[in-house]
């Protein structure tokens, strides 16, 4: 095997040698001609006139001008829907195979997202892609022959009509190719469990039978995967189960308030490598060991704009102000927060797909996921975002030598002011006013706004500490457990009651 492992190691690397990267204006530029293009006889293509944004002469600022933002609300309701009732050729030719489940965060209502057939290609495409740039991360020849768990949401998509229905997750790995299906675990019968409790056992009772080297999924439900595993067979860590994993990838969701938390799992460090695949498609990835920012891919299916995140830009829901600038991706800097704005495959035009991002480094575009367009504190002009807030927890985990792999907050009023009241998901022992003072003080230090938010309006900060399985448990009362469910960082009031009363009703049942 370990010959085996050096050839394929080695058609990496001469792969690696060969393909470079394209020039990013022209892959841009390139990909939106492609998608004009194919959707020009489409109704939308006809409506918004794509022939006459084709003849302009910038096609990226006619385009731009002529089609306005839409969200997941605004393009379902004015044309996804109408694919819905059976209509083909809506924003993409033809009728899309799949729809991808998705709420983002918990939610029990889900949007269904087209997945066109051009989209599973772009996302195995991407798939390669990624593979090639293992080639830049110091692994063994032996990696390669190793099996790779999928942690995703079940495979057995839902038969709807004349297409089926999944998370994301489930729909590609339902669409893995032939040869790497002795790769894959946990496996075609157990991977169509819907139960998430149920797939997770059968895993555990599994685990020893797989040669393990990689993991990819999402981090809440991968380290409930191995924590459930671990007390199966009542290991001390993960590496007992599987001595060869080397690689964790995951996406969706900064890994960083994780990272303690799978320290403690493990009996050595893994490589761990980011992702950034969405419902809307797969856009970036880490190809290199020094950061662990995301390479965005360019010339794959998705057209990429940028609109500054900024409170003037910002409906309530989160959605773009019509006005809102664009930025263009020559124009884009360093350090600033950007609103996602992408064009795909699928038939999404200029979608808000949610998701804030910054470039770390415009000359490579590497990007980190900042945070979520509606997980913006700013009710009394406090402005902080969720990477903001990841870095002040992170700061308390140093602090108080502690973990906290959850958290939520909301802006409550107390008569006539504000105060943020937390809620920290915590491994460990710590008082909570003193949690509720530094991570006031930490956040002061950090953003200016906020510290003028505290001189005015925002009195105070409360923090309440619970479990982190409180969190999971919320997940799973609105959504199902594991796949693309992520927590809300960020409640408004109404939905931060409903949270509060779920908190009590777990302590009560304690």
């Amino acid at each position: 095997m370990a010959v085996i492992g050096s050839i394929i190691k080695g058609l990496i690397h001469a792969r690696d040698a060969v393909v470079s990267d394209p020039d990013p204006l022209e892959a841009q530029e390139k990909v939106l001609r492609g998608l004009l293009e194919k959707a020009r006889d489409t109704a939308f293509g006809k409506h918004y006139e794509f022939n006459k944004i084709l003849q302009a002469e910038n096609i990226r600022k006619e385009f731009a001008r002529k089609i306005p933002f839409f969200d997941y609300n605004k393009l379902n309701d004015e044309w996804w829907s109408r694919m819905h009732e059976g209509e083909e050729n809506v924003t993409w030719p033809g009728k899309p195979p799949y729809f991808a489940l998705s709420s983002g965060t918990t939610g029990k209502s889900s949007k269904r997202i087209p997945v066109t057939d051009d989209m599973v290609e772009a996302i195995r495409q991407t798939g390669i892609k990624q593979v090639g740039t293992l080639a830049n991360f110091d692994l063994p020849s032996d990696f390669f022959t190793k099996e790779i768990m999928m942690l995703g949401s079940s495979t057995n998509l839902a038969e709807k009509g004349d297409h089926q229905e999944g998370e994301i997750s489930g729909i590609s790995a339902s669409n893995i190719p032939f040869w790497f299906r002795n790769f894959y675990k946990p496996g075609v019968e157990i991977a169509e469990i819907d139960d998430w409790d149920e797939r997770v056992l059968e895993i555990a009772k599994e685990a020893k039978n797989w040669d393990i080297g990689a993991i990819t999924g999402i981090p809440s439900w991968t380290e409930l995967m191995i924590k459930r595993i671990l007390e199966f067979h009542k290991a001390n860590n993960i590496h007992e189960i599987w001595p060869n994993l080397m690689v964790y990838s995951t996406g969706g969701v900064a890994f960083e308030p994780y990272e303690k938390t799978f320290e403690k799992l493990l009996a050595h460090p893994v490589i761990v490598i980011d992702t950034y695949l969405a419902s809307e498609g797969f856009m970036a990835f880490q190809s290199r060991p020094e950061t662990m920012s995301m390479k965005l891919v360019l010339d794959n299916g998705i057209y990429y704009e940028f609109v500054p995140f900024k409170p003037e830009y910002i409906e309530e829901d989160g959605s773009l102000k019509p006005d809102a600038p664009v930025v263009l991706l020559e124009d884009v800097k360093t350090e600033q927060d950007y609103v996602l704005v992408i064009s795909t495959v699928s038939g999404a035009w200029r979608y808000i797909i949610g998701d804030t991002i910054k470039f770390t480094d415009v000359e490579k575009k590497e990007i980190k996921i900042t945070g979520r367009t509606k997980f913006f504190l700013n009710v009394v002009g406090s402005q902080l975002s969720v990477n903001k807030m990841n870095d002040a927890v992170k700061e308390l985990e140093q602090k108080f030598g502690i973990t906290i792999p959850e958290f939520t907050v909301a802006a409550v009023k107390r008569g006539e002011d504000y105060i943020h009241k937390w809620y920290l998901g915590v491994e460990g022992k710590a008082d909570e006013k003193e949690l509720a003072d530094a991570l006031d003080n930490s956040l002061q230090e950090a953003n200016k706004n906020y510290r003028v938010a505290r001189e005015k309006a925002l009195k105070g900060v409360e923090v309440v500490s619970i479990s982190p399985d409180v969190f999971y448990e919320w997940s799973a009362a609105n959504k199902k457990k594991g796949g693309q469910v992520k927590m809300e960082k960020v409640m408004k009031e109404d939905k931060f009651a409903e949270w509060e009363k779920f908190v009590r009703s777990m302590i009560n049942d304690q």
